[in-house]
């Protein structure tokens, strides 16, 4: 019996054309689909077409990840204020997870919704769980998509500031495989004030005045209950000869903080960026009002607060704590990023560059990496920045030939420089004490 003669397909086809499963539009009206995302939970809620300029970078993985994707619903889920405020970061952190739990919520109750109405859909967690056996975790990048969906716009802490709701927000996304009546443009200003809150509250100087942004800094500390951080312990735990060496290592307070991260959810170890930052309709009239009370309340407990700062060894974030924070206690540890590929190392260089460590540093280098994975690129260190180009691109000070998989053992410590050499897994031409000052603008 063909396909379309079964009875149980009739029966569908039968139900369907009587009225109780009436087929969805071809194109979606945007604001029956906004009431319904604000009614299932999201406090605010824009679109943006798969065409959208400002999601070309990840529009592959989104295809990739969802074929018939046409457009993408943006919408964020507000954060109580007080709670990310306080300096106990258990309560803080409590908020957080909440709030995550009700953006995936949102977004299930979103994607059931339209299923229900013929309608293909995907919601995408708001961050973790995430695939990390891949080099880029994420399957979706919420922020630029927030952004073009016109629900605010990036500050200087990195994090979308809502032009209502200030930086006190978590995003979420769903992908669905109608267009959408009308996207929103994005928003014609910027909500951050420019106070530069941020900058003076956070403890490793992740955030500098200038705008320039130490990813490393932040992923060190703020992360270190996540996944480099949680590896590093075990890698603690391994290496040890015993429990008193064990607890030489580790303080007792670190392993119960992994603890408690893998009994109640990975916890931020800062975040200040978040709770002093002002802007936003409904935050910024305390502050205009009261601002000297506002960061005599809000932003000196988070300054004055004695705690562990994880660092990584002779980086800019150590010199920050040690200068700025004198009654923080650094702490110095691995680096979380762990190049697992050439195009690892390559993508994570400008990522972990340390400015202030390459002062003085201005030389081109050329990588030429054969064996298992072949690949040519130059990177630039000049005037205390980075730019890392595919392929050889004028003259080298230094060029560094090496064997790919040696390099990564070398970048994991496993190898050291000498075994390389030694081995003719890496040689060198030029300059080559521009080696180890490469190296004081990447510690690890």
């Amino acid at each position: 019996m063909p396909l379309a003669d079964h009875p149980t397909v009739l029966a569908i086809r039968k139900k369907n054309e009587a009225g109780n499963l009436p087929a969805a539009a071809p194109i979606l009206d945007d604001a029956w689909l906004r009431e319904l995302c604000l009614e299932l939970g999201a406090d605010d809620v824009g679109f943006v077409p798969l065409e959208h300029p400002a999601i070309a970078e990840q529009r592959a993985e989104i295809v990739a990840t969802f074929p018939a994707t046409k457009a993408l619903v943006s919408f964020v889920v507000r954060m109580n204020r007080e709670p990310i405020r306080n300096p106990a970061r258990s309560i803080s952190n409590v908020e957080f997870h909440k709030v995550g739990h009700d953006v995936d919520a949102t977004g299930h109750s979103i994607v059931r919704a339209l299923e229900r109405r013929g309608i293909r859909a995907l919601n995408a967690t708001m961050g973790f769980p995430m695939e990390v056996d891949r080099e880029r975790f994420w399957v979706i990048s919420h922020k630029p998509i927030a952004v073009a969906a016109g629900l605010g716009h990036m500050g200087l802490h990195r994090n979308v500031i809502h032009p209502r709701f200030g930086s006190f927000v978590l995003l979420g996304t769903v992908l669905v495989d109608r267009p959408i009546s009308a996207g929103a443009e994005p928003l014609d200003f910027n909500p951050c004030v420019d106070c530069k809150l941020c900058v003076a509250a956070c403890p490793v100087g992740a955030i500098a005045p200038d705008g320039h942004f130490d990813f490393s800094a932040c992923l060190t500390h703020n992360y270190r209950d996540f996944l480099g951080g949680f590896a590093d312990w075990v890698g603690e735990v391994a290496d040890s000869r015993n429990r008193k060496d064990f607890e030489r290592r580790v303080p007792a307070n670190e392993t119960l903080s992994v603890w408690q991260s893998l009994s109640f959810g990975a916890n931020y170890k800062a975040a200040y960026c978040l709770a002093v930052c002002p802007a936003g309709e409904e935050v910024l009239t305390p502050f205009l009002d009261r601002r000297a009370d506002f960061i005599q309340e809000i932003v000196r407990p988070l300054q004055k607060k004695v705690e562990p700062v994880y660092v990584i060894a002779n980086s800019d974030a150590e010199r920050h704590v040690r200068k700025r924070f004198p009654h923080k206690r650094p702490r110095r540890v691995r680096s979380m990023v762990r190049a697992r590929s050439i195009a690892g190392f390559l993508f994570a260089m400008p990522r972990i560059f340390q400015r202030e460590a390459s002062e003085g540093l201005a030389a081109t280098y050329h990588f030429i990496f054969t064996g298992s994975e072949p690949r040519e690129a130059t990177v630039d260190i000049r005037d205390k920045t980075i730019a890392v180009r595919d392929g050889l691109i004028g003259a080298a000070d230094l060029t560094v030939h090496a064997d790919s998989v040696g390099w990564l053992k070398f970048l994991t410590r496993e190898w050291g420089v000498l075994r390389l050499l030694l081995t003719r897994r890496l040689r060198l031409r030029g300059r080559a004490s521009l080696l180890p000052a490469f190296g004081r603008c990447f510690p690890s």
